[in-house]
């Protein structure tokens, strides 16, 4: 583990972006919108680095509410497979890396797999609890597998913000059993922690 990325070359940017909808939730008073090569200038620039240029990575991803890091369930049945939870301990290996792909024409990233080299996506048209969770089952980029990132130089925390549905990715803390801890995009704002999160890199 290299180091929890810092916010010293972070600019101050607003949700009134090229490719946004005025219709989405507005982050709260101290957050700043993170574009492009600002994610990697965090962490010093020494970061490894696909074919493409605008691919960053790996990182873990570390919920700020259970000090958890993020986990691709590549060993889930359907329809779960690929269910991203705040359950291990450490970022251990491929099943916690995760790489950052900026598009400079919706100013969004998408998140990639290290396991698999599959696309974050958000079940946006699943129903009722199953709503907006985040799984690494897509092979091409749409809205659904686009965010948007953000960052509150206070607190030194990250919050993820879904393009399908505004939605802020919640970590489900109370809930049980196999989807516990699993990643939800479901908060009209950033409430606390249950929306912070932490990226080392």
């Amino acid at each position: 583990m290299s180091g929890l990325l810092a916010a010293s070359a972070l600019g101050t940017a607003t949700a009134e972006a090229a490719g946004r909808s005025a219709a989405e939730p507005v982050a709260p008073e101290g957050w700043e919108l993170v574009e492009g090569p600002e994610l990697a200038s965090l962490a010093g620039g020494e970061l490894n680095t696909l074919a493409a240029d605008n691919v960053e990575g790996p990182y873990g991803l570390q919920s700020v509410k259970n000090g958890l890091f993020v986990a691709n369930e590549v060993t889930y049945r359907a329809p779960y497979t690929g269910l991203q939870r705040a359950r291990s301990t450490g970022w251990n290996g491929s099943w916690e890396d995760l790489y950052l792909e900026w598009n400079e024409a919706t100013e969004s990233y998408a998140i990639f797999s290290g396991a698999t080299g599959l696309y974050v996506a958000v079940e946006k048209n699943w129903s009722g609890s199953d709503n907006g969770l985040l799984r690494a089952r897509s092979t091409s980029v749409g809205g659904w597998e686009r965010f948007s990132v953000w960052f509150n130089e206070d607190s030194g925390h990250y919050a993820l913000q879904s393009l399908a549905n505004g939605r802020f990715v919640a970590m489900e803390n109370s809930w049980t059993g196999t989807r516990q801890y699993a990643l939800r995009a479901r908060s009209t704002d950033i409430n606390g922690s249950w929306e912070e999160f932490d990226f080392w890199g």
